[in-house]
């Protein structure tokens, strides 16, 4: 077996079948042979791409309705497991993580931040066929030969990506510029507010996360 059923992912707790996908991967020819991959070994005919996470939050803010999301978590404007919170945060359906990072820590990590399921990223096709099966069916697909650790187990991890999920989207926003180590007048500028509630922003997320410091903020993203 290429995998494991794991509890109810309670965001599609009735079997359904997934006809459109959005792919969020920055790499064009992998974007093309999982496109062509999910579209052979599943229902899916519809296919959207976004080269950053940005790009799937514009699309999806634009209304595009996909009933699957498939996440690279190496994107060049997320850090962590920041981009896969947010992308939960703004979307109702199940997102799967595509990742060449694979063990146990990160496996778990990402189920615990809310992916309905992980594939490392050039399992054979069979793989991405059981996994298109088992989302489909309301469960959350584990790799075969990876288990599922308890939150404590991943505590460290958990813990943080408890406290970016807790970000508006606003300020998940403003720390990733504050992690490409951008002022405040330069972040009020590029995303045309006021320098003042910028500012106020920063406070805040330095409240969620339990950092003093823009330092202890950016190594906690």
């Amino acid at each position: 077996p290429s995998g494991s059923r794991m509890r109810p992912n309670l965001e599609t707790p009735q079997a359904k079948q997934f006809h459109s996908a959005l792919i969020i991967d920055d790499h064009p020819l992998f974007c093309d042979a999982l496109s062509m991959t999910l579209q052979a070994v599943s229902p899916i005919s519809s296919m959207h791409t976004a080269a950053t996470l940005q790009g799937a939050l514009d699309l999806l803010a634009q209304g595009v309705q996909v009933d699957l999301l498939v996440l690279d978590l190496n994107l060049p404007d997320v850090n962590g497991l920041d981009g896969l919170v947010r992308l939960r945060n703004a979307a109702q359906s199940p997102i799967i993580v595509v990742s060449s990072m694979a063990d146990n820590r990160i496996i778990s990590s990402v189920i615990h931040a809310g992916a309905a399921g992980f594939i490392p990223k050039h399992s054979q096709r069979n793989v991405f066929h059981d996994a298109i099966a088992t989302l489909q069916e309301g469960h959350t697909f584990i790799p075969s030969g990876y288990v599922l650790l308890e939150e404590a187990e991943a505590a460290d991890k958990d813990d943080a990506v408890k406290r970016l999920a807790s970000l508006t989207n606003q300020q998940a926003r403003i720390l990733q510029m504050i992690c490409l180590g951008k002022l405040n007048k330069q972040i009020a500028y590029d995303l045309s507010i006021a320098e003042t509630t910028v500012k106020a922003h920063v406070t805040a997320i330095m409240r969620k996360l339990g950092v003093q410091s823009r330092t202890q903020a950016v190594l906690i993203a």
